[in-house]
């Protein structure tokens, strides 16, 4: 029986120099899937820059480890479960959270915050799948709160995006932030005899070919393939790990995730350099008869992998006794190099570590797809819109820009004692460490843009996660992403996947911001199609003085200032595509030079205690950030649009453009504001002030263009969403 294709079959035979048996086939089909692998990604992903000051552990482990001095580290991670969530949407969303809180606590860390970034197709009532987008999303949300809840780790942060392109389908994006001493991080060390140890959860016959099912489109609802959570049971996992870490028992550990035991045994050998032998009668199964390649397959969640010092083993097991947590010596470290699989005395695989945890790369081709240039050339500019107040009120109550408080309100953000900044707050989410440093970060994304020029699209969600720091007050550390996309194996979706790593490299080279971290989640389609280039950016941040943090809020009869140019730069644009909708256009580019500048330069002022409230421009335009501003602030305001400095031809692109590069801020020091800008060369207008009341008024070229009491706004702003959710569907 041949599970693996020619090929692999053919060069595994090759490298072991006889026939595979079955068992072995299994194991390597688990660790050689594309989700477990990268065997599309990983050439590539080698062009991103890696290093940088603060940067201990880069890409390659379960997370990136950053130094943020005093003898204190972070660590960062970010996870997927697509596929799982659009199948079962409840647990495979608690489930993705579980993961990627045991990879944080698998580097030694506590996992201190979670974040989420999800995508959903259309959720309005009039839409085909709208029943279906609603559903999947209320028990996806429903699933990251059950858990995160239920564990104790605050959900502070996350991110919601609507398309069309992810209809009876979701991504489902988790990540996580740990927080340790230096001195207690495991890194990951063993020697001959060191005894192998699975504690947690019994293995079981949930999430079998979990790997292979994320590695390859979604055909057909495969519900054994979703694992099943227990919070419970990790928590008491979590709280023992952490102390048998503190009394110094561990050498090395590391979570099961995906392809189960074959990936975690294969891989965590081959990174030691040394062999294990496990003996699988010695695993704690849920059902009996489960065979041989099951209970190597098998992704049932709350389970880690042990090496112990043999001297502290009756330790360890005292510690997870206390907690009630289940355990079992499983094994031994050998120096042979290979991964054996033993049952009473007789061996039933043993390949080598190096042979299963390196699976062949591919040459995937690429090229160019034709609808860029189809959408070029179709593409009409739509006639001006006059009616500004309607279309302004359509784009607060877009679901991809409304107030998303039905979410985060189910999250619990304040379990601890770090939450700084609540979900809906800020422009990026602070969370305290120790004395007076503060972490920021943010996850961003916008598959619209990325559509149309996937290089430009991710750029621009680069630019957007940087400003959003910067609005609170944060220098960064590094980024982790998540590239998601459909079927590498279309020559031009892989071209999308080349063109995202290759707007990664350059930005980051050029801010030298380094890559922590990150996550590739391919065969994102479904029988409908291929969803559209998905890449998620995480951007970490540190803020050394709590008066730096700032929100975006302005106080009564105060300056507004908006800084850097909007450009008619609408293709991707909520007001095309949402309001309109109107395919095509020209992407917002992000000039780097001038974001340094910009950036550096609203930092200063932040540094320098000049800016009250700040803001970043980015979906929606220029109108919904300070429509925005004043509802964080309850205050009214009075602005003049055409004092922006901007390129536009119109003014529905004037109010409604995505370009980069902008921030709007409340000031009380408007003469040293303006001559720090001039003496900067920066693009800048004070285009009014706030008011002692709740009145929004805008005009242009002395004619109100926009008048509207808050209680009016908030209600499309904060409601909208909302009620999708309250009433009958």
């Amino acid at each position: 029986m041949n599970i693996l294709n020619i090929d692999e079959y053919s060069y595994l035979r090759k490298k072991l120099r006889r026939e595979p048996n079955e068992l072995e086939q299994f194991i390597i089909s688990a660790e050689w899937s594309e989700h477990c692998s990268y065997k599309s990604s990983k050439k590539h992903l080698k062009l991103l820059p890696m290093k940088g000051n603060h940067v201990l552990v880069g890409p390659g482990y379960d997370a990136g480890v950053i130094d943020v001095g005093n003898g204190y580290v972070v660590t960062i991670h970010i996870e997927s479960h697509n596929h799982p969530s659009a199948v079962e949407p409840y647990g495979g969303a608690a489930t993705g959270v579980g993961g990627v809180l045991r990879d944080i606590l698998s580097m030694g860390s506590r996992p201190i915050a979670l974040f989420n970034a999800l995508r959903f197709g259309q959720v309005d009532r009039n839409s085909k799948f709208g029943s279906k987008n609603r559903w999947l999303l209320k028990n996806v949300v429903k699933g990251i709160a059950d858990y995160g809840n239920c564990i104790g780790v605050p959900t502070v942060g996350g991110e919601v995006e609507f398309d069309k392109s992810f209809d009876n389908y979701c991504l489902v994006d988790v990540a996580s932030i740990g927080y340790a001493k230096l001195e207690n991080l495991v890194l990951n060390r063993a020697k001959k005899g060191d005894p192998l140890i699975l504690g947690g959860n019994a293995t079981g016959l949930d999430g079998i070919h979990g790997a292979s099912f994320a590695s390859k489109n979604l055909e057909e609802e495969n519900r054994s393939a979703v694992q099943i959570p227990d919070p419970f049971l990790e928590k008491m996992l979590m709280e023992a790990t952490l102390e048998a870490i503190e009394n110094d028992c561990i050498k090395t550990m590391k979570d099961l995730g995906g392809g189960g035991l074959s990936c975690c045994l294969s891989e965590t050998a081959d990174s030691l350099k040394k062999g294990f032998l496990i003996d699988l009668s010695t695993i704690p199964l849920k059902q009996t008869n489960m065979t041989d390649a099951q209970i190597m397959i098998s992704e049932s969640q709350e389970r880690m992998l042990y090496i112990v010092n043999e001297k502290k083993k009756l330790e360890f097991f005292k510690i997870f006794d206390k907690y009630n947590v289940n355990y079992s010596e499983i094994g031994y470290v050998t120096d042979d190099l290979n991964l054996s699989v033993v049952r009473g005395g007789n061996t039933l695989a043993c390949m080598p570590a190096n042979i299963i945890a390196h699976a062949p790369l591919l040459n995937r081709k690429f090229k160019q797809p034709p609808y860029l240039e189809m959408i070029v050339k179709s593409f009409r500019e739509p006639e001006p819109e006059m009616d500004i107040k309607k279309l302004v009120f359509k784009m607060l109550s877009n679901p991809s820009i409304c107030s998303r408080k039905w979410i985060y309100e189910q999250f619990d953000h304040e379990v601890g004692v770090r939450t700084v900044s609540k979900p809906g707050e800020s422009d990026s989410s602070v969370i305290k460490l120790d004395g007076n440093k503060f972490l920021s970060f943010k996850l961003d994304g916008n598959a619209k843009h990325c559509y149309l020029n996937p290089y430009e699209g991710i750029i621009g969600c680069l630019a957007e996660s940087l400003r959003n720091l910067t609005c609170v007050g944060a220098s960064p550390l590094g980024i982790v992403d998540h590239l998601q996309f459909g079927n590498p194996e279309n020559e031009e979706i892989f071209w999308t996947f080349l063109q995202t790593i290759n707007g990664i490299r350059d930005y980051c080279k050029f801010m030298n911001i380094p890559v922590v971290g990150g996550k590739v989640s391919l065969y994102n389609e479904t029988n409908s199609g291929p969803i559209k280039p998905s890449p998620v950016i995480g951007m970490l941040g540190l803020i050394d003085s709590k008066n730096k943090i700032k929100y975006p809020k302005y106080t009564s009869n105060q300056s507004i200032f908006v800084v850097g140019t909007t450009k008619n730069e609408m293709g991707g644009s909520e007001y095309f595509e949402y309001c309109l909708n109107i395919l095509g256009g020209k992407v917002p580019h992000v000039d780097l030079d001038e974001q340094r500048n910009v950036v550096d330069s609203i930092k200063n002022l932040i540094d320098g205690n000049l800016i009250t409230g700040v803001h970043d421009c980015s979906k929606g335009g220029m109108i919904v950030s300070v429509l925005e501003m004043a509802l964080h602030s309850n205050i009214g305001f009075k602005v003049s649009v055409d004092k922006m400095p901007n390129k536009c031809s119109r003014l529905d692109y004037l109010l409604f453009s995505e370009s980069h590069n902008r921030f709007i801020f409340s000031t009380s020091h408007d003469s040293k504001i303006i001559k720090y800008l001039k003496k900067r060369k920066i693009p800048y207008a004070r285009i009014g002030s706030s008011s002692n009341d709740r009145t929004c008024l805008i005009d242009y070229k002395g004619k109100v263009i926009f008048k509207s009491s808050l209680e009016t706004i908030s209600q499309s702003y904060h409601n909208s969403f909302s009620n999708l959710f309250t009433k009958s569907n």
